[in-house]
């Protein structure tokens, strides 16, 4: 076991930008594989197990930009990890998944100041409003990103007026990075939040609270979007042994001092990025297995009831050592209508299922894609309408949500032969891939590498499925 602050490589994982090349023809998918682990949840085990006092053991890390970058900034912020991996599914009928248990022995409440007194985040939104409330525990510390035309230009004002109603001083280009935390003492009592354009504000201050000395009340003053992944960090904490007293709408809460303890903990499969595998599935009208997804607080896992509300043939079952598993054989799909705020990180992978469905599918309550890697709903339609999709933001059709994406579904697939480009985007990029394996002519990916975000293994699992994807360097001669 070695010390571990760098991302984990594999030869598995292409380190260079590259064009995915979905070659044209039909593609048939088959076979099992292994969901990789839940990017959220491996994110909040990390930081809790941070967060405690000795050594905590997380079975099944996401390997993922994500995930180096908070296992970076947690080493910088005095955390010791040390890994066991990777660990590649070994069942001949898995797709071979790419793992990493991490041992992490915790800083506590007295994180260190990192070298320099800066944090780089990377492209990682979560880590960064995590970070930015458990920051209040140290004097100073700047947040910076080497992605400024993306993580750059996410806003984060709601965060920094709730730390400042904590007792910290915030200092921020408009709510946007970088951004300096001068901290060290924070105080408890009310906190006013936003929550009306992420629920990552309140996940962050719901892991500083229990640190903070004396009790906090947080009360959310409008609305709050994307509740699953709250719920997620309530699981967390709970079996972290903090308690956290809430109302079950999700807008009052309340947590006295306490501290985290460690353990040895699971991340179940994410379905965010098995949503994608499943909708490329039901496109191609082609039969897999998904092993590894649990029925907990992804609200993701919606997506695969409603692929099976779109028409395919959907049946939850388990392994024969127990392992939970969902099957799915497409057929011809209908549209549907999807309120996007269940399952958000699922949308843009639904969207591809319906760009291949008979009539007008319709997915509203999604204006926080917005403020993700990209514009989820504007630039993810302008990449569409070059493959030829007919596509609408709600503003566009005088829909009663002017957020709303609208897609007229084509059955019969589309020529294709086109270039497009994944916009920096992991979810994007999943969302031209399985347009792409409907492609008569095929379709070259632009910038695909951004995939590794969320899922690195997204198109080596895709091909052993058996879809004629090749990955072209960028560049090379």
């Amino acid at each position: 076991m070695t010390n571990s602050s760098e991302p984990l490589t594999s030869s598995l994982i292409p380190n260079y930008p590259f064009t995915a090349v979905v070659e044209g023809g039909e593609h048939s998918l088959s076979g099992v594989v292994l969901a990789q682990p839940s990017k959220n949840y491996s994110t909040r085990y990390l930081l809790a197990a941070a967060l405690a006092e000795g050594e905590s053991l997380v079975h099944r890390v996401a390997v993922s930009e994500d995930s180096a970058a908070l296992q970076r900034c947690l080493t910088q912020l005095g955390a010791q990890l040390r890994f066991r991996g990777p660990l590649l599914g070994t069942p001949r009928d898995e797709v071979a998944g790419l793992t990493l248990d991490l041992s992490v022995r915790g800083f506590g409440k007295q994180p260190q100041v990192p070298p320099d007194g800066v944090l780089n985040v990377g492209n990682a939104g979560a880590v960064l409003r995590f970070l930015l409330a458990i920051s209040a525990l140290l004097p100073k510390v700047t947040f910076v990103t080497d992605r400024p035309e993306s993580l750059g230009k996410r806003p984060n004002d709601e965060l920094l007026a709730a730390l400042e109603q904590l007792g910290c001083r915030c200092e921020s280009q408009a709510g946007k990075l970088p951004i300096t935390v001068y901290g060290e003492q924070p105080h408890g009592g009310q906190v006013q939040l936003s929550g009306a354009r992420s629920s990552q504000f309140l996940s962050g201050l719901l892991f500083l609270a229990p640190l903070v000395g004396e009790p906090v009340e947080i009360r959310i003053v409008d609305r709050l979007v994307s509740k699953a992944p709250v719920m997620q960090t309530l699981e967390v904490l709970e079996r972290c042994g903090v308690r956290v007293t809430y109302h079950p709408d999700l807008m009052e809460f309340h947590i006295e001092p306490q501290a985290y303890h460690p353990g040895e903990f699971y991340v179940n499969g994410d379905w965010p990025g098995s949503a994608a595998l499943l909708a490329a599935a039901a496109v191609t009208n082609s039969e897999i297995t998904v092993a590894g997804l649990s029925d907990d607080q992804q609200g993701e896992r919606l997506a695969a009831r409603a692929l099976a509300d779109m028409g395919a043939a959907v049946e939850f079952t388990s392994t024969g050592n127990g392992q939970p598993t969902v099957r799915l054989r497409g057929t011809s799909l209908k549209g549907i209508e999807f309120d996007g705020d269940l399952a958000t990180d699922a949308v843009l992978a639904l969207v591809g299922a319906a760009a291949l469905a008979e009539g007008r599918s319709r997915f509203y309550n999604v204006a926080n894609l917005r403020i993700k890697e990209c514009d989820r709903i504007t630039e993810p339609l302008q990449e569409l309408r070059k493959i030829g999709v007919r596509c609408w933001e709600g503003k566009e059709i005088g829909d009663p949500d002017p957020d709303a994406i609208i897609i007229e579904g084509n059955p019969d697939g589309f020529e294709g032969g086109v270039t497009v480009d994944g916009r920096g985007d992991h979810r994007v990029i999943m969302l031209l891939t399985i347009v792409g394996l409907r492609c008569r002519k095929g379709l070259r990916i632009r910038g695909a590498n951004h995939v590794a975000k969320s899922y690195p293994l997204f198109f080596n699992h895709l091909i052993g499925l058996g879809a004629r994807i090749r990955l072209e360097e960028e560049g090379a001669a």
